[in-house]
């Protein structure tokens, strides 16, 4: 009975590591030394039980002992690899937000830059508009002007006539050089705001999807502290119950010699 509980269990539990190759592997290497040595203590606590020639019942409540102890490591070990699992699909999720966001708020960031150098250019063509209207008033003043000359017969090329017209086209000109930097600043600062908000997009998009990546790196380091955690408390808790097992039917085979 003893032999065929060591063939099931250990049979069940050729789960651990291999002590070389990747380095996954290399970083499972304190679980499968556990289990080594957790499948050690089946083998000599069942070694043991084998030279006492139990009786069948005997027989029978050890393998339930020693099938009860592994089933607690198995059920230690799935719960490490849920948890593990938790924290891969948590990082992924992260990640995966974190990237969705950065892409959407590139998007908003691109659309917004376009409006603003619209704008801009609609505010730079509304000043040259605003420079053509005060020439074409500045031509209307000026025929008028000569008009009103020529009517009164005075010389409109000349004298006070000529000076008015000067006077006219000097302040105008002073008006439309004023409109031009204008609609040149308007430009500029247009193209300023939108190159500012995108690189400023760019940065803020980065920084999340690095605190994401982050987060993670973390989530998977806690994901693999769980995993190791519960093979160990798994091997310690399957050589807890060999040993339990073999102490109790010990003490009671002393117990019936004496």
């Amino acid at each position: 009975m003893a032999e065929i509980v060591r063939e099931e269990l250990l049979g069940q539990a050729e789960g651990g590591a291999p002590a070389t190759g990747s380095a996954s592997s290399k970083m499972m290497l304190p679980v499968a030394v556990a289990n080594m040595a957790g499948r050690g203590v089946v083998d000599a606590g069942l070694g043991i039980l084998a030279s006492q020639n139990l009786t069948p019942a005997s027989g029978m409540l050890a393998a339930a002992g020693m099938i009860g102890a592994y089933g607690a490591a198995q059920a230690q070990k799935a719960a490490a690899i849920q948890q593990q699992t938790s924290f891969l699909l948590q990082a992924r999720d992260n990640l995966t937000v974190a990237e969705v966001r950065a892409e959407m708020s590139n998007q908003y960031a691109q659309i917004q830059a376009g409006r603003t150098l619209k704008k801009a250019e609609l505010e730079s063509q509304n000043y040259k508009i605003a420079g053509n209207v005060l020439l074409k008033n500045l031509r209307a003043a000026n025929a008028n002007m000569r008009a009103r000359a020529a009517a009164s017969g005075i010389s409109f090329g000349e004298g006070s006539a000529a000076a008015v017209q000067r006077e006219n086209v000097r302040n105008v000109m002073m008006d439309v050089d004023v409109m031009e930097l204008n609609s040149l600043t308007a430009q500029v600062l247009g193209f300023e705001d939108a190159s500012a908000m995108i690189q400023s997009t760019d940065y803020q998009n980065f920084l999340n999807v690095f605190a994401a990546q982050r987060q993670a790196g973390q989530f998977e380091q806690a994901g693999k502290a769980a995993r190791e955690q519960g093979g160990l408390l798994a091997g310690a808790t399957l050589s807890k119950g060999a040993t339990d097992v073999a102490q109790t039917f010990l003490s009671t085979g002393g117990k019936q010699k004496s």
